[in-house]
């Protein structure tokens, strides 16, 4: 029996076929044979998914060339290779691990992931893949990455920008409880540790992305709690991390308030601004309906830090979420006029 596995999609389809007709699908449907054919699988069971220009066919050749010398390289300690090898624009190899206790056996959660610019919910140009030893059935699996991927790559982003390609792929193969064939499901317990497990090693992905965003110099985490749901509490973060006034303000160490009040305000959740309640790297800037007196150069001094917290406390309710988004640099600009050229 194929180990169980399961796919969250985000904006739209995926990899080769993107853009590239028949031709595309084609060439998708070679390279899974090509794997298959290394590893004695099925075509079915392997999954492709790639980035890349949009509309711009892979390199098929050196692609089927390649396939045997990777398979031949394949190792138990091979993750971090892997993740080196997902990077494109990326300036730093994206992986991560964690061991949990699943009612007395201990299992593994790891992830390799990729991704540093079109990034927005819903996931956009990145590429991820979660693995675990954990025996897991296919529709306890899709509850546990659709949690986990709400409340990372879907708090994520770097421009605002989706894409045609776009993966996350947990791949459970029972190994360390052996193996899936007949898998009872996981008991409450276990099945709450497997969800805290893989939403961390997935949060650590997002904020490694949006830390390493195309030109970024800065990681900004966005906090917004006292939301009458989750959900608005979101559409108010996201409104915030996809400002690009604020991303702007956050390269400049400019501790324009107005501008995170604006996004706010925007955002299109009912909120009444007399409640809102606003802080910048832990110094508190809005509140009472007007703002509050601070030391401009000692803000701004902050705002020089690597990583910059903004927190927004809307006072309707108790849902709090945290997003994740980086500031907007001349880089950035630089990066993307010259993409093609």
């Amino acid at each position: 029996m194929s180990p169980e596995r399961h796919c969250a999609r985000g904006a739209g389809w995926h990899g080769p076929a993107i853009c590239n007709g028949d031709v595309g699908l084609a060439d998708a449907r070679r390279m899974c044979a090509a794997v298959a054919g290394q590893l004695s699988l099925q075509a079915e069971d392997v999954l492709v998914c790639s980035t890349g220009i949009i509309g711009v066919p892979l390199p098929m050749e050196a692609i089927e060339s390649g396939i045997p010398k990777v398979a031949a390289q394949l190792h138990a300690d091979g993750g971090p290779a892997a993740a080196e090898a997902m990077m494109t624009t990326d300036t730093v190899a994206k992986h991560a691990a964690v061991e949990v206790d699943l009612d007395g056996t201990r299992v593994v959660v790891g992830i390799v992931a990729k991704g540093a610019a079109m990034i927005a919910p819903n996931m956009a140009t990145m590429l991820s893949v979660v693995t675990t030893d954990a025996a897991v059935p296919s529709g306890q699996l899709q509850q546990l990455l659709v949690r986990a991927v709400g409340r990372s790559f879907n708090c994520c982003t770097v421009d605002g920008d989706m894409s045609t390609s776009d993966s996350v792929i947990v791949l459970a193969n029972g190994a360390a409880m052996g193996g899936v064939d007949g898998v009872a499901e996981l008991s409450e317990q276990a099945l709450e540790t497997m969800a805290q497990a893989m939403e961390h090693v997935c949060r650590k992905m997002a904020r490694a992305m949006a830390a390493d965003g195309e030109g970024a110099t800065k990681l900004i985490s966005i906090r917004v709690s006292g939301g009458r749901t989750e959900t608005e509490a979101r559409q108010v973060g996201l409104s915030v991390a996809n400002s690009s006034l604020v991303k702007t303000a956050v390269f400049g160490n400019d501790p324009n308030w107005g501008r995170i009040l604006c996004a706010v305000g925007y955002s299109g959740v009912d909120l009444d601004q007399d409640q809102v309640e606003v802080s910048l790297c832990g110094t508190p800037i809005y509140g009472q309906g007007k703002g509050i007196p601070f030391d401009d150069g000692v803000l701004s001094h902050a705002m020089a830090a690597k990583e910059v917290d903004i927190d927004v406390d809307l006072k309707s309710g108790a849902a709090a979420i945290e997003l994740f988004t980086c500031d907007l640099t001349y880089e950035y600009v630089r990066l993307n006029a010259e993409y093609t050229t």
